[in-house]
C-alpha cells in the first residue's frame, strides 16, 4: 500500500513538472533563436571593445581593457561625428514627425482616390534605401540632376552647385533622403491611430461649438499621444544606427561633415579594419541610445500617472 502511495506521488509529481516546463517547451525555439542571432553576436562585439581585433595584424586580438575606450575620450573624429549625429536624427525625426502627421490628417479624411494617394505616400517605404540614396545623389548632381538649378531658380543656391560637395550645406542632402523615405512610418503608424479615435467624440465637439483647431488639441492630440511617444522612440533610435544614406550619398565627407557615429563605426570596422575600435564605439552608442530610451519612457510614465 505505501508503495502505491509512493508510486502515485511520484506521477503526480512529474505531471506537474510536465505541465509546469510545458510553456517553457513551447517557447524554447524560438528562445534558442533568439540567442543565437541576437544575444550571441551582441556578446561577441561588446567582447571585441575590450580587445585588440585588427584584421591587418596578425599579432592581434589580445584582452586590452579599457584603451580604446581612452583613445575614444581623445578622438576628435568622434565628437564631430556625435555632434553630426545630434544633427542628422534630430532634423530628420522633427520633419518625418511633422510631415508624417499633416500626410495622416489628410489621408484620414474621406476623398475620391484616397485608396491610390495612401498607396503613393507609402511607396517610399517600400524602396530600398541604398537604392533611394543613389537616386537623391543623381537629383543633386547638377550635371543629371534638376534639384540644384530649380534650388538656384528659387534664389536658395547661388550658383546651381551640388550641395553634397558643399561642406556647409551638404548634411541637408541625406537629411532631405532621409525625410522623403522615412515619412511614411509616420503617416501608416499615425493613420492607423487616427482611424481608432471614435468619430463621436468630434460630432459631439462640434455641437458644443468647438473648433477644428480645438477639436485637434482637445480629442486628436491625446489619443495620438501614445502612438506619437512609441513612433519618436523608435524612429530616434533607428535613425540614429541608420548610415545607409550617408554612406552612399556623402561617404561621410566633405571634411567629415556628414559623418555621424553610425557611418564612422563602418569606416573604422571595413575601412581601416579595427574592428576592436569600432566595438568600442558602438558599445558607447549603444549605452547612449539606451539611455535616451530609458528617459523617455520614464518621461512617458511619468506623464501617464500624472493624468
Amino acid at each position: 500500500m505505501t508503495a502505491t502511495l509512493e508510486r502515485g506521488d511520484r506521477r503526480t509529481l512529474l505531471k506537474r513538472m510536465a505541465d509546469a516546463s510545458e510553456p517553457y517547451l513551447y517557447s524554447a525555439p524560438a528562445l534558442i533563436l533568439i540567442v543565437a542571432v541576437m544575444l550571441v553576436p551582441l556578446t561577441l562585439g561588446i567582447s571585441y571593445a575590450f580587445r585588440d581585433i585588427q584584421l591587418l595584424n596578425p599579432f592581434s586580438g589580445g584582452f586590452i581593457g579599457l584603451d580604446h575606450f581612452q583613445t575614444l575620450g581623445q578622438d576628435a573624429d568622434f565628437y564631430r561625428a556625435l555632434k553630426n549625429t545630434l544633427w542628422w536624427t534630430g532634423a530628420s525625426v522633427v520633419l518625418q514627425f511633422t510631415f508624417g502627421l499633416i500626410l495622416a490628417l489628410l489621408l484620414d479624411k474621406p476623398f475620391y482616390g484616397r485608396g491610390l494617394a495612401q498607396a503613393l505616400v507609402f511607396l517610399p517605404w517600400a524602396v530600398p534605401s541604398f537604392l533611394a540614396g543613389l537616386n537623391w545623389a543623381w537629383l543633386f548632381n547638377p550635371v543629371i540632376g534638376p534639384l540644384p538649378h530649380w534650388l538656384f531658380s528659387m534664389g536658395i543656391l547661388s550658383a546651381p552647385n551640388n550641395i553634397l560637395s558643399d561642406p556647409s550645406l551638404a548634411m541637408w542632402g541625406p537629411i532631405i533622403a532621409n525625410v522623403w523615405w522615412g515619412i511614411p512610418f509616420f503617416a501608416i503608424t499615425l493613420l492607423a491611430a487616427l482611424q481608432a479615435i471614435p468619430r463621436d467624440l468630434y460630432e459631439a465637439a462640434a455641437i458644443d461649438g468647438a473648433g477644428p483647431f480645438q477639436r485637434f488639441w482637445s480629442i486628436t492630440l491625446p489619443f495620438l499621444a501614445p502612438t506619437m511617444a512609441i513612433t519618436i522612440l523608435l524612429r530616434t533610435v533607428w535613425v540614429s544606427n541608420f548610415a545607409d544614406l550617408i554612406i552612399v550619398m556623402t561617404n561621410g565627407g566633405p571634411a567629415d561633415r556628414t559623418q555621424i557615429v553610425a557611418s564612422y563605426i563602418f569606416t573604422q570596422a571595413f575601412r581601416r579594419l579595427d574592428f576592436g575600435y569600432a566595438s568600442a564605439i558602438a558599445l558607447v552608442l549603444l549605452v547612449l541610445l539606451m539611455a535616451y530610451s530609458m528617459l523617455i519612457v520614464l518621461l512617458r510614465q511619468t506623464l501617464l500617472n500624472k493624468d
